[in-house]
């Protein structure tokens, strides 16, 4: 599934807060996605760094594209299970999520995200989920 499509299921179907954080989809292929988050004034926290919440919705959403890439068609997936580990302060001009499909069953898809620094190419966190594919 091309980038255009993943991001064109973005823009029409996640909620408007997920849209607010301006996600884009820069890579698409069968085995994984990327997703650059723009950083700025609005996802800062206390001292400057992107704050934990949106770090959190931008692992969300590269993994749900995955699983919809994976499947090769829009499915309603529901988050489960979300497990974000912070690695460090996200800082710089934009954060890059790569997401990938672990592995995708009947009713279950298991996923993992690694964020990173653009600028630097930095980890700043991980995440895993579980998706319930009705």
């Amino acid at each position: 599934m091309p980038p255009t499509d993943l991001q064109t299921i973005l823009d029409d179907n996640f909620a408007d807060w997920v849209r607010a954080l301006d996600q884009q989809v820069t890579e698409a292929a069968p085995d994984h996605v990327t997703v650059r988050m723009a950083l700025g004034p609005h996802l800062a926290r206390v001292g400057g760094i992107v704050s934990g919440q949106a770090l959190a919705a931008l692992a969300d959403t590269p993994m749900v594209l995955a699983a919809v890439a994976h499947a090769d068609e829009l499915k309603p997936f529901a988050t489960t299970d979300l497990h974000t580990q912070f690695l460090r302060p996200g800082r710089g001009t934009a954060i890059l999520c790569r997401a990938e499909v672990v592995r995708a069953g009947r009713a279950l898809v298991f996923a993992r995200a690694e964020m990173t620094e653009e600028d630097t190419g930095k980890p700043v966190a991980s995440a895993t989920a579980t998706f319930f594919a009705p």
